[in-house]
């Protein structure tokens, strides 16, 4: 096999009946790789790689420069279990928990994933009474419940990590209901709406394997003997027998976080981001990076980072393509913001948080939850600054850089609705000073990124997890036989990264129950 590399194609080519072209006698044809190159406003176009099958691939090589030999890489689980052994506890059904439920249930192990919230279905109505009503379940919202915080995303699948365990990922999330192009687009993408098919697609396949899956049940408590995993408690009322727990807890399970503290499991702190949501036209957006072609492409998305010299980092984190900032509260009388778009991406508006890294010195205090009490006290205090009923607090860029905002507006997107204030009322002063300076950087790079009409809704506080589980090269923490696993972990920074990291402890698993 061969690969045809920089094929550049029109937005309405037939990138197929182009290769053809190129290899009239190919006998199979596989898009391995499309980007969108919009460096010049004028002249965007698509960028393709192409794996080939063909009988004269030498003669190939020889004729095309753009052709280099390549070979399929395949990803191979390294062992077999045995169904008779003891169940293998999974905690959380994120990313990182399905994918290590789904590895481990395919190749023989028998496997209980417990999910302290509901089935995807019934997680929906509980995200739509808090965007509609203001009404919070603790246990079900954008936080808790099947697929985890990424389910309520825009699912981006980028990632910055480099593992052949990605592709099996990516196949695996295509295989249960998600979009083709995602095995081969730059910037892949799921969108809710098919995220919420496809985890489903994945719980029904562990069921299938002959595991479990049990919701509305939360990991309470783990019961340790002599320093080794013995068992679970669930929802205070029943406990199961184990001696293999994997913790893959999402960046939100504050509780769970204070009772593995308690129980002597070792944590340390660990920085994360804070800062908001902003919002702006998404045809806006679209001709800024796209100029001209701004129409017949795919919804422009971007990425955008700075350094300054007060030592901070400022970034754009998730960003939205036509979708919306979505209530993603996961405790009572808090306000936390994130956002989320369908696979169309067509909303009026795109989004991005617009972060500001947060270190352990910020926490001001040693305690290993620090960060997670500074999240809590950002939350509060914009609740309060809201008025309540899990409005958020919002603000005009203009009014924080200090311009004039006459002109178009965006109208935010953030239900049940917010209420205009000033940011330096919930963030701390150096976060906002970071923000204005970062910003006014973007702006230099996307034309009208600072534009006064686009809108902040804040606060974003939980892009990572504020703490991180330590574990050693098997895998497992201080206690013997507990696994920590994913971004809950502070092992993982996205879907993809994730659900690595959950197929690569199955496999830390799977070497230890053999």
């Amino acid at each position: 096999m061969i690969r045809l590399s920089n094929i550049k194609a029109a937005y309405d080519e037939d990138i197929i009946k182009k290769v053809k072209a190129l290899v009239p006698n190919a006998r199979r044809i596989k898009i391995a790789k499309r980007s969108v190159d919009a460096r010049k406003k004028s002249d965007v176009y698509y960028v393709y790689s192409i794996d080939v099958e063909a009988p004269d691939e030498g003669k190939i090589l020889k004729r095309l420069k753009n052709a280099a030999p390549t070979a399929e890489k395949h990803y191979t689980f390294p062992k077999q279990g045995n169904m008779t052994n003891k169940p293998v506890i999974i905690a959380g059904a994120g990313p990182a928990g399905l994918m290590c439920a789904l590895l481990l249930s395919q190749n023989g192990y028998r496997v209980i994933l417990l999910e302290r919230g509901k089935k995807v279905d019934k997680r929906m109505e509980d995200v739509r009474r808090l965007k509609e009503e203001g009404v919070l379940n603790t246990e079900s919202n954008v936080q808790f419940g099947e697929g985890g915080a990424g389910t309520f995303s825009d699912g981006k699948l980028t990632t910055g990590i480099k593992d052949i365990r990605i592709k099996r990922v990516l196949e695996e999330f295509y295989r249960h209901g998600a979009p083709e192009e995602i095995l081969y687009d730059a910037k892949p993408h799921v969108g809710t709406d098919r995220l919420c098919t496809m985890v489903k697609a994945i719980r029904e396949e562990i069921i299938k394997n002959g595991s479990e899956v049990r919701f509305e049940s939360k990991m309470s408590d783990i019961i340790i003997k002599n320093g080794t995993v013995a068992g679970v408690e669930v929802n205070g009322e029943y406990t199961i027998e184990t001696d293999t727990l994997v913790i893959a807890a999402g960046h939100s399970a504050r509780d769970t976080f204070e009772m593995l503290y308690g129980r002597g499991v070792n944590m340390e702190q660990k920085s994360f981001s804070v800062g908001a949501r902003i919002e702006h036209k998404r045809e806006m957006i679209d001709k800024s990076m796209y100029g001209d072609f701004y129409d017949k492409f795919p919804p422009a998305s971007y990425k955008l980072w700075t350094h300054l010299k007060s030592g901070r980092g400022v970034y754009t984190f998730c960003m939205c393509p036509g979708g919306e900032v979505i209530a993603s509260a996961s405790e009572e009388g808090g306000v936390v913001t994130n956002g989320m778009s369908n696979y169309a991406r067509n909303g009026e508006n795109s989004n991005s948080a617009v972060l500001v890294n947060v270190d352990p010195p910020d926490f001001k205090t040693e305690h290993v939850l620090g960060g997670m009490y500074l999240q809590r006290e950002i939350e509060r205090r914009a609740f309060d600054a809201a008025g309540g009923g899990y409005k958020a607090p919002a603000m005009r860029l203009g009014d924080f850089l200090g311009k004039n905002t006459d002109g178009e507006v965006v109208t935010p997107s953030y239900k049940p609705g917010v209420t205009f204030c000033d940011i330096e009322t919930v963030l701390p002063q150096y976060i906002c000073d970071a923000l204005r300076e970062g910003i006014a950087e973007f702006g230099k790079k996307i034309k009208g990124f600072d534009s006064p009409g686009a809108v902040m809704t804040f606060p974003e506080t939980r892009s990572s997890s504020p703490v991180r589980i330590l574990r050693d090269e098997s895998g497992q923490s201080n206690v013997k036989g507990l696994y920590p696993c994913g971004e809950g972990a502070g092992y993982a920074g996205g879907i993809t990264s994730a659900a690595v990291d959950g197929i690569r402890t199955a496999e830390l698993v799977a070497e230890v129950l053999k």
